[in-house]
């Protein structure tokens, strides 16, 4: 071996020892979370600068070099260049990495909330050349949701190469997005807050020291790179008098309704270019031929670029000066609305944070013109109104009021006007969540059957959609077919409910058991045809690409057994059925779905997550545990059977239930003893029973008023060793629970154990 060889073999090792070390410590360890803190810091910030030189890079050959070449032809250039760089943008997003479409956060939070911080490294990659190439070339976008999806992305790469678990990956997650808004905008304050107001959706201390310092870091480098920078220049303005907050206050209303419209606006235009039937690639030209249409027509600046291209700071800094007239304002609002809604919902890359502090900007400035003509005696001028209005707006559309109010302070130095950007923010926000529960960034994933709570525990249902777990095995009746057929069927079935077709199999409605016993109430012969019983009037149904918290709501708020599942376009077309089994199968499904993507939450407390899995097996005839308790075998330690399913039933185990041949187990168990696991319960080894052994329950533990654990976390209760709190049903929704997970009053705690562990948990979860 030369020494070459044995250099890189001496750091491999070194580098395998620190990735063990990495993995082993608890994540209170200081020393790790901000050794990889200033690594992301290090590299968002890097990341930042390139960024920035590349889009100055492309705007430089675009609307420079190449338009000069096509001066000819103007002003048909201002359309020629953001088509071309639409022509190259799509198929680069549509061939290597999807999540570069749009504005980048919504994805970002997605990863965060759903697949314990996990995103492709080559999503940084394809998001920077995309949305550099948009923005250069004209699009109305913002650099904001690119950098933040860039440093994530970086983030979440070096978390999953140190082979972190999910709460420090995350937590690198939030680091590279701090750390990227931070220095793109000079802001580290605003940057750290917007980590963890909007990508984290919580404020928490085990996050935020290391998200601070990240932002730091990336800033310290934007500065020696780019200087000490301020995005806007703004004179200082101050309130002059206090009837003004009244008009901040008219303001900040407007803001909510107007940035509301935009969310939906953008969705909505979203949906029209998903209808046109062409490839996804070409959809973002058609969005830039319509950009360069308006860009002809729209106010431009001295040097003749378009206002509403590219981010459009060169344009909020006169309205932050008072210089636009209400109808110029108000006509650059209406231009850039569009042509954000052109960019964005044509499916190209970039942000809209710039596109919202535009609008913001412009909005205020026009209303800033209107009051300073009516009230000049109270008013500090129409500049003050445009900065106000940049944070309502903002604030309005991403349901983040902290975010706004300090990265306004830091991109124009400006404190004097406290008073009114928090009272507008604040007063937009409260507006806009009346106005509609989703913010710009959630509604997408809201869309998608994802609802993101405003806490940290996930109903698991929201990532299960209908279509995965109905039942299309369907067992129904002719409408036709009598009383008397009816009672025979649910004889023979013992099912509680059916659904109702006619000749031709289209649905006509469902009749339950409660409806035959009224029936007979009310004396009605048995040759009554069904159809006079059954009818579509009252009729609840399902539909396939609905998420399943939906329907099992549906079903507990009017107390039904089983839900049709229908045709979206066609009501009457019966696809498949719901019964209550299937509920309980959605949740099993969903277990499993959020343990294989390692979602922020512990199943079981069985050792390392990252180390167990699921085993899915069937009970031979032969095997030895066949009429055997569950309680009766000995499994590995690591392991639990967590259901059994038997044809169409599925149960959930406990220690009393007997196993049968054919029955087919979902076990979680350790890696290393998933083979043990599978001889005993196969009959391919040798069982250990021991009748007598301490028997292991599952139980439900009601919280009650006054007991002491009610607003405390899971990791402040010291449970015995060998009690597993399995799950926590609250209003109907079951949360996986982890160890940040706050008890509330009313919430069932399911918990698996020893018979006198489980006495121990009860009096500890103060239900005795």
């Amino acid at each position: 071996m030369d020494v070459k060889q044995g250099i890189l073999v001496r750091f491999k090792n070194l580098l395998t020892k620190f990735r063990q070390e990495v993995e082993n410590r608890p994540i209170s360890d200081s020393g790790i979370l901000i050794g990889t803190a200033i690594l992301v810091g290090i590299g968002s910030g890097f990341g930042a600068v390139l960024f920035t030189y590349l889009v100055e890079s492309v705007q430089k050959i675009a609307f420079e070099d190449v338009a000069h070449t096509l001066q000819s032809i103007h002003p048909w250039h201002l359309v020629i260049i953001p088509m071309t760089g639409a022509l190259i943008t799509g198929p680069i997003i549509y061939l290597f990495a999807h999540e570069a479409k749009g504005h980048g956060v919504p994805e970002v939070m997605l990863a965060v909330a759903l697949r314990g911080g996990k995103i492709k490294p080559q999503v940084g990659i394809v998001k920077a050349i995309t949305s550099a190439i948009c923005i250069g070339t004209g699009g109305s976008v913002g650099s904001e949701g690119p950098i933040a999806q860039i440093g994530s992305s970086l983030g979440s790469t070096i978390g999953q190469f140190l082979k972190l678990n999910e709460e420090r990956t995350k937590t690198l997650v939030a680091c590279g997005a701090a750390g990227g808004i931070a220095a793109i905008f000079n802001a580290p304050i605003a940057g750290a807050i917007f980590a963890m107001e909007v990508i984290l959706n919580r404020i928490s201390s085990v996050y935020f020291g290391a998200v601070v310092i990240s932002a730091v870091i990336a800033d310290s480098i934007a500065h020696f790179f780019m200087g000490d920078f301020r995005t806007f220049m703004v004179p200082q303005y101050f309130l002059k008098s206090p009837w003004e907050l009244l008009l901040y206050t008219l303001l900040a209303i407007i803001a909510a309704f107007a940035s509301v419209g935009f969310s939906r606006l953008l969705y909505i235009v979203e949906d029209l270019f998903d209808d046109i039937k062409i490839p996804a690639w070409i959809k973002p030209t058609i969005g830039a031929l319509l950009l360069g249409v308006l860009g002809i027509f729209t106010i431009k600046t001295p040097e003749g670029f378009p206002r509403i291209f590219g981010v459009g700071y060169e344009s909020m800094t006169p309205a932050l000066f008072g210089e636009f007239t209400l109808k110029a304002a108000f006509l650059l609002f209406v231009l850039k609305l569009l042509a954000t809604l052109f960019t964005l919902g044509s499916g190209n890359s970039g942000g809209i944070f710039a596109p919202s502090l535009f609008m913001g900007s412009m909005l205020g400035a026009g209303f800033g013109s209107w009051a300073t003509t009516v009230f000049p005696n109270i008013t500090a001028g129409a500049g003050a109104y445009a900065l106000v209005g940049m944070a309502s707006f903002f604030s309005g559309a991403t349901h983040a009021p902290m975010t706004a109010i300090l990265i306004l302070f830091e991109m124009t130095n400006n404190y004097q006007l406290i008073l009114p950007l928090m009272l507008a923010s604040v007063l937009s926000t409260i507006i806009s969540r009346i106005l509609s529960k989703d913010s710009i960034y959630t509604l997408k994933l809201t869309r998608r059957g994802i609802k993101l709570s405003q806490i940290q525990d996930v109903d698991v249902m929201q990532g299960i959609f209908v279509g995965e777990v109905m039942s299309t095995d369907i067992l129904s009746i002719k409408s036709n077919q009598t009383l008397e057929d009816l009672e025979m069927l649910f004889s023979k079935t013992r099912l509680t409910g059916l659904p109702v077709t006619d000749l031709i199999g289209d649905l006509v409605g469902v009749i339950t058991t409660n409806d035959l016993r009224e029936a007979r109430k009310k004396e009605m012969p048995g040759s009554t045809e069904l159809s006079y019983i059954a009818s579509m009037g009252d009729l609840l149904f399902a539909h396939p690409n609905e998420p399943m918290w939906q329907a099992i709501f549906r079903m507990s708020t009017h107390d039904i057994s089983l839900l049709p599942v229908v045709d979206e376009a066609d009501p009457k077309k019966l696809l498949g059925m719901i019964y209550r089994q299937d509920v309980i199968k959605a949740y099993d499904h969903a277990i499993t779905k959020k343990a294989n993507m390692q979602h922020d939450v512990e199943i079981i407390k069985l050792g390392k997550l990252d180390e167990a899995k699921f085993i899915h097996l069937n009970i031979p005839a032969n095997s030895h545990v066949v009429g055997k308790r569950v309680s009766e075998i000995r499994l590995p330690g690591h392991c639990v059977i967590v259901s059994i399913r038997r044809g169409r039933e599925l149960k959930v185990v406990d220690g009393q239930t007997i196993l049968k041949k054919g029955d087919a187990l979902t076990i979680f168990s350790e890696e290393d003893c998933a083979k043990d696991v599978e001889k005993i319960l196969t009959g391919q080894g040798i069982e250990i029973l021991e009748p007598d052994h301490q028997k292991s329950y599952h139980e439900e533990i009601i919280i009650k008023a006054g007991s002491k654990i009610t607003g405390k976390m899971v990791k402040e209760i010291k449970l015995p060793g060998n009690i597993l709190i399995v799950s926590i049903i609250r209003n109907h929704k079951t949360i996986i629970p982890h160890g940040e997970t706050i008890f509330h009053i009313d919430d069932v705690v399911e918990v698996y154990g020893m018979e006198a562990d489980i006495k121990v948990a009860r009096t500890l979860l103060g239900s005795e």
